[in-house]
């Protein structure tokens, strides 16, 4: 029988020495392996587990119920999160109100990569969308996941190294393996109908696609918000508000900097 993974988090009500020994112990004793334990805050641990069986879970979980000095959170199958949080040492940011929107600040950006790196390992369709204020590291991090995921990136629509606006593909370049980055800024302001296209057949595609400045993509487009998988927030620090003001009577862009942008 095939080995399956769980995740189970605890939070530790009255920490003692041996603690973790006597779980782990409890651990051997019904034949469930630790694959990665972790602290994933001040007062919470995680761990990744390997069973044979749900029965074995089952009766991990009455055991631990009936333990005084912890809590158990979570016992669940390991979502993306939990692996990230067991990994990191910590949970990534979530909004309580839109689920699958991320936050992330600068200080993060191993954490990031990391994350956007194993969003991109999944085949099929998905649209993830970043915000951030210019120069915070949005295509970097892109960049630097793609690599990681083993993932060829291709520009759409970019700024990076020079504004780019590309209105066809190379019949190799439609490969689904490949990454597709949008600056939804450059492709709604600079853009012609040949480059919308080309996004249109893009999106239909089933690959990843990464679009940097979803707000003002789905403005001047008739895609919305809800068309996106992943909503990635990215800040310089937890206050920093994400706004820009575009005034279509000043240039956009001036060797490489968004001098239109009214912080």
């Amino acid at each position: 029988m095939e080995k399956k993974e769980w995740y189970l988090e605890y939070e530790i009500k009255k920490n003692r020495p041996g603690l973790l020994g006597d779980i782990s112990s409890l651990l051997g004793m019904l034949s469930i392996n630790i694959v990665t334990i972790n602290g994933v805050d001040d007062k919470r641990r995680g761990l990744l587990l390997l069973s044979d069986t749900k029965e074995q879970i089952d009766r991990l979980k009455s055991i631990l119920q009936t333990v005084d000095n912890i809590t158990i959170t979570k016992l669940r199958e390991p979502k993306l999160r939990d692996r990230l949080a067991v990994r990191h040492g910590r949970y990534i940011q979530r909004d309580a109100d839109d689920k699958k929107t991320f936050r992330f600040v600068r200080e993060d950006l191993g954490v990031l990569v990391d994350f956007m790196a194993e969003l991109f390992k999944q085949e099929g369709h998905k649209l993830i969308g970043i915000r951030g204020m210019p120069r915070v590291g949005k295509t970097e991090s892109i960049v630097a996941a793609s690599v990681c995921a083993n993932k060829r990136w291709l520009f759409v629509s970019s700024t990076l190294l020079k504004q780019t606006v590309r209105s066809q593909l190379f019949e190799e370049e439609y490969n689904h393996d490949n990454l597709f980055i949008l600056d939804g800024i450059v492709s709604t302001k600079r853009a012609n109908e040949k480059h919308w296209q080309l996004v249109r057949e893009i999106l239909r595609l089933p690959a990843v696609k990464v679009v940097e400045h979803p707000d003002i993509f789905v403005q001047n487009s008739e895609y919305t918000l809800d068309d996106f998988d992943y909503i990635i927030e990215l800040r310089n620090t937890h206050e920093e508000e994400i706004t820009y003001h575009i005034d279509d009577d000043q240039q956009l862009f001036s060797d490489n900097s968004f001098s239109m942008f009214d912080f």
